[in-house]
């Protein structure tokens, strides 16, 4: 039987024009970008134009996109290095943030000496504007790190928001925005948020490679040392296959954006139906209306009388591949952080699922996996 995959926030299928893209940077074309030859050139030229077209998408300057690994190291780079650079003394954040975000804080409050600043979040897992414009107040110099759209329940924040107060205040502002880019249009000349950082394999592009996003007049310095690649802010030679793939998800995202999102959100909106039509027991939690949730993603939780049913476990044995969570989590013996951050009730958060879709789902794959639902709660 064909397994059927429900965990694109965790890693998206790469699309097959994007590997073809990739393919001649791992075999014809064998140089180093950071030389000065022809071979040299021709991957320089690769990456460069790779740049040029990620910040058009973005409608950023080429100059203000870094390349790196992943979002992991996008975020540690950019929270450490503002921290350094401008002598933050409080990371303003919340508890439900990924913990490429929530683990670099705690190591700066330890080593660092800096104050962190969690604020509430109610029960979708917004933010209170109102609770951020006091903190700022009697905060000055402090960075703000707030994600774009939670990663296990979806819900989206208002960065255009969230902007304009770190500007009355004159915060800087850092967005994971990992679960966005791709997903969700920017225009980043218009929007006043200092940092942001995304990953390829989140928008059907190669893992290992990802991109932060640095504002032209916030400088930070470098996490990696060594050579001077990415203008001395990021060493080591350039993963160009990666890059080149990354850049041509990211095209291929944008250039079919609207007919993508309809899809995806037909697709959560069956979902949703499907699931409130035979578990009359189903919660979800976080947002799940257009506007204030991502259409990727769609956590539920079951009551099952306080009996733990290991409903991911079960469904993977029937060939359904889902999550509970961040699968940098995976295996922990902890309960979700972001479900107890917004105060789920414990009865649906111990049977949760993260439902997560992407364009190659389908239907007919929604109805199989309510079908094995049924099956692992009814027998």
């Amino acid at each position: 039987m064909d397994r059927i995959y429900f965990d694109n926030a965790a890693s998206t299928p790469m699309d097959e024009s994007v590997f073809e893209a990739m393919k001649p940077y791992f075999c014809e074309f064998s140089g180093n970008p950071s030389s000065t030859h022809s071979h040299g050139r021709i991957l320089k030229n690769a990456v460069e134009k790779s740049r040029k077209l990620i910040a058009g998408y973005l409608n950023a300057m080429p100059s203000e996109i870094f390349f790196t690994a992943g979002g992991t190291e996008a975020d540690n780079t950019i929270l450490c290095g503002a921290v350094s650079q401008y002598n933050i003394k409080a990371i303003v954040s919340t508890e439900i943030e990924h913990h490429a975000v929530t683990h670099t804080i705690e190591y700066l409050v330890k080593e660092k000496g800096v104050k962190s600043i969690l604020l509430s979040v109610d029960k979708k897992g917004n933010i209170n504007p109102e609770e951020l414009s006091a903190v700022l107040a009697e905060n000055p110099n402090a960075l703000v790190s707030i994600m774009h759209a939670n990663n296990e329940i979806g819900t989206l924040a208002d960065i255009q928001e969230i902007g304009e107060i770190c500007q009355e205040y004159n915060a800087l502002f850092h967005s994971d925005t990992v679960q966005t880019i791709g997903h969700f249009p920017f225009d980043l000349q218009n929007t006043n948020v200092h940092y942001l950082t995304g990953s390829a394999h989140k928008f059907y592009g190669p893992k290992g490679i990802g991109f932060m996003y640095i504002k032209q007049g916030y400088p930070i310095p470098a996490l990696i040392h060594g050579g001077s690649q990415e203008r001395n802010m990021r060493s080591g030679t350039e993963n160009v296959a990666g890059i080149v793939g990354m850049a041509h998800a990211l095209e291929k995202c944008y250039s079919n954006l609207p007919e993508k999102e309809e899809k995806l959100w037909a697709l959560k909106d069956y979902m949703k139906q499907q699931l409130t039509q035979h578990f009359p027991n189903v919660c979800f939690h976080g947002e799940t209306e257009k506007g204030k949730s991502l259409s990727t993603i769609l956590n539920s939780g079951f009551d099952l009388g306080g009996e733990e049913r290991m409903l991911l476990f079960n469904l993977d044995i029937k060939g359904v591949s889902v999550s509970g969570g961040s699968a940098c989590t995976s295996g922990s013996l902890i309960g979700s952080h972001v479900l107890a951050g917004i105060q789920a009730d414990p009865v649906y958060a111990m049977n949760a699922i993260r439902f997560s879709f992407g364009i190659q789902n389908t239907k007919e794959e929604i109805d199989k996996t309510i079908e094995a639902l049924k099956e692992i709660m009814y027998s």
